[in-house]
């Protein structure tokens, strides 16, 4: 299919357009200088315009949230969101020179570096989390590397429903989601983002996706989904991976949501123990506190305050439905249940597991200014 002609440029006050950037199929990446203060920045551009005073309130709405996140080390920093004057909604980001996309598809990437980018976006994903937002396209080419060699996590707000119900379409890229998300049972879960967490972990340690096929190659659409559905964990084999590592990856991959790292937060300890292992520094999880959490996610929204994210698929786990079939069958259900109590108040305190609830149709402007403008 013949790639669209990006649109033009907008003109806005303040601002001088350089040159584009990149387009995708719902926006227009175009690099522009600020002038006050002065610096390079990125402005994505929607396609459709907004048509009506409501849709301009539900932008700025989850421009604020995306602000209170954009505080966060690695996630892409947001400095405005508005409308041109020619109606076409768009978002001021930092500029990012590169993602992770032609690093690892070019170069062997160190174990340490991956670890250490690996907890940084777990730290990203749990502070959304945190703040009721689900990411919901998670992969290597929206890990930006910011002008420092940080990477940061952009474009938050598949999070929400997209413009004219096109939400399962554009929230799915199958090389990095899970299994329930390819068979549309969910648009995204906490499960589904620490299976993407995984799967993007393990595609730049393996330069090649997680189910690509035996020989490295993705196949069609079916065929990849297809064994995105078994599930079935294949070792990235390099010498220099310890086994805790590949673990850590498979237990982020496992086929049940309920199998799976119980948060990003989790997700993130299991590759800081690995950096352990090896004898490296451990890189930090920037969690926000608590009360950073309830401020941002109770802050005004078209559709009242948002709930810490939860999960729309049951969690159904192999390990609990062994331990009900064998001793006693109410003792040893009651004594799971218990020990994955505790687990979840240890390893996240605080964290919800839950089902963004601002509306689908308010906020599903913002999400598409936030798509990543090419793969």
């Amino acid at each position: 299919m013949a790639r669209r002609q990006s649109l033009s440029p907008p003109v806005l006050a303040g601002y001088t357009y350089v040159r584009p950037l990149g387009s995708g199929g719902f926006s227009d990446v175009f690099l522009f200088q600020q002038e006050m203060p002065r610096r390079l920045v990125a402005v994505k551009v929607l396609l459709s315009r907004i048509e009506d005073e409501a849709a301009a309130r539900a932008l700025a709405a989850e421009a604020d949230i995306m602000a209170s996140l954009s505080a966060h080390p690695a996630i892409l920093t947001v400095y405005q969101a508005s409308v041109a004057p020619d109606g076409r909604p768009y978002l001021v980001v930092e500029y990012c020179p590169a993602s992770l996309t032609n690093r690892y598809r070019n170069e062997r990437m160190a174990v340490p570096e991956v670890l250490s980018i690996g907890i940084k976006i777990s730290a990203a994903v749990e502070a959304a989390h945190r703040a009721g937002l689900l990411h919901r396209d998670i992969k290597p080419s929206n890990i930006l590397v910011t002008s420092f060699g940080q990477p940061v996590l952009s474009d938050f707000g598949v999070a929400t429903a997209v413009a004219n119900g096109e939400e399962e379409t554009i929230a799915m890229s199958p090389p990095w989601s899970a299994p329930e998300v390819v068979e549309r049972r969910t648009s995204g879960t906490v499960a589904t983002e620490v299976w993407a967490l995984a799967a993007t972990v393990y595609t730049l340690l393996a330069q090649r996706g997680p189910f690509d096929g035996a020989d490295g190659r993705r196949g069609d659409e079916s065929q990849l989904r297809a064994r995105i559905a078994r599930a079935k964990y294949t070792p990235i084999g390099r010498s220099d991976i310890p086994p805790t590592l590949e673990r850590a990856l498979e237990g982020g991959m496992r086929k049940l949501p309920g199998d799976r790292y119980p948060s990003a937060l989790a997700f993130g300890q299991a590759l800081q123990a690995v950096e352990q292992e090896l004898g490296l520094p451990v890189t930090p999880l920037d969690v926000p506190t608590e009360e950073w959490a309830q401020a941002t996610a109770s802050a005004p929204s078209p559709d009242g305050p948002r709930a810490p994210a939860r999960s729309t698929v049951p969690v159904e786990s192999r390990r609990l439905r062994r331990d009900d079939a064998g001793g006693s069958r109410a003792g040893t259900r009651a004594g799971t249940k218990t020990r994955h109590e505790a687990e979840a108040n240890r390893v996240g305190r605080g964290i919800a597991i839950a089902a963004l609830v601002a509306g689908a149709a308010a906020i599903g402007v913002l999400v598409t200014i936030l798509l990543v403008a090419g793969q």
